[in-house]
């Protein structure tokens, strides 16, 4: 079970967080946010908080304009503390929503129940997006590589990038003698759980551990906060070597190359889609519950199966009417079209699949006002 942060402690400290985005206007996108509240004729207003996901970051920041350009009475504030404090903050009623790369778990579908009424909440793809297996190698940008030789990078049982089983994969490349540094995630992290899993089903030898949100303690290597804090490493470590949201990956970066089946599939949001398209609903959860079981073994032609499914997980019921049209609208908005161009735009994401995108609103039109 992921561990909790206390209640109060944890609703104190997102709460402080949220009100400083919040202060010194009542239009914190700018001009362009208050000419629009003078035109507009939206009745909506108050205020919507989450928190989580660091991988959502670019896109919550495209939603969060493309919305308030709709809706400019509505004050939108999202603190990108990761997807586990994220959901820990949802859980203790600190914020209305959360962005999370990984569904909630059973244990915590049975805490939100205290806090969200006894349907419990709900988890709703937004943000499909490939996760980057980038490097440092000034001169090169993508290599081929394969789940059992990453899993052994990342344990430090390979440790230098001209080793015969990386240059086995590379025959054309000029691999330098240079010393592997593998960076991980230091906090409860979405991506770092999709990523494990990713290593764990398709080379579980290589890779034993669970899946978690959690790095496994012992192996080598530096660890930094959040998306931003894994790249900063490797962009000023030659040699570094990390796992990230694609959205966060810059040309200083090389990427890797995935063996899916017989061929390397390059990442992009097109090949991430295809993947997505290839996952199922995880049994036993409610009928508007959307956690989806993806096959991180697929041989799909031009899939890209390490992809995280990012969800933005709302109570199935809110006790204040107006909260709940606020809730439903930013949800709303978020998977629509406009929204997901939007978020491919900003942050190179892929777009929800219509039969999933049919769902979402679904979903998003079932929350209700608890009675």
């Amino acid at each position: 079970m992921r561990p909790i942060r206390p209640a109060r402690s944890l609703a104190t400290v997102v709460l402080a967080t949220l009100a400083l985005t919040a202060c010194g206007s009542d239009y914190p996108l700018g001009d362009a946010q208050r000419e629009a509240a003078e035109n507009s004729t939206s009745t909506l207003s108050g205020v919507l908080s989450g928190a989580g996901s660091s991988a959502q970051g670019p896109a919550m920041d495209a939603w969060i304009a493309g919305f308030g350009a709709l809706h400019p009475k509505v004050q939108v504030q999202y603190s990108p503390d990761g997807s586990g404090a994220g959901r820990s903050a949802l859980l203790a009623g600190a914020v209305n929503f959360a962005g999370s790369d990984a569904y909630l778990q059973e244990e915590e579908m049975a805490d939100a129940k205290a806090v969200c009424g006894p349907d419990g909440a709900l988890d709703i793809p937004a943000y499909i997006s490939p996760i980057a297996v980038a490097f440092n190698l000034p001169g090169i940008d993508s290599l081929n590589l394969d789940a059992e030789t990453i899993a052994r990078m990342f344990r430090g049982e390979i440790q230098t990038w001209n080793d015969p089983a990386i240059a086995a994969l590379n025959p054309d490349a000029q691999l330098p003698a240079t010393r592997i540094t593998p960076v991980s995630r230091a906090d409860d992290s979405g991506t770092t759980e999709n990523f494990t899993e990713y290593l764990h089903e398709v080379a579980p030898a290589a890779w034993p551990d669970s899946p978690s949100g959690t790095w496994p303690g012992g192996l080598q290597g530096e660890n930094a906060q959040g998306s931003s804090g894994v790249v900063s490493t490797v962009t000023r470590t030659v040699g570094a070597l990390t796992y990230a949201d694609d959205s966060v990956i810059d040309a200083s970066m090389g990427t890797a190359n995935l063996l899916v089946g017989t061929e390397f599939v390059p990442i992009s949001a097109e090949a991430a889609s295809i993947a997505v398209e290839q996952a199922t609903r995880v049994p036993g959860r409610g009928e508007h519950d959307i956690a989806l079981q993806l096959n991180r073994r697929t041989t799909a032609p031009g899939a890209y199966p390490l992809v995280l499914v990012s969800y933005q997980i709302y109570c199935s019921s809110y006790d204040d009417a107006d909260l709940v049209e606020r809730v439903q609208a930013f949800g709303e908005y978020v998977i629509s079209e406009e929204g997901q161009q939007t978020s491919a735009d900003a942050a190179k994401s892929a777009p929800i699949p219509g039969s999933l995108a049919e769902e979402a609103h679904a979903a998003m039109e079932s929350i209700t006002v608890r009675k």
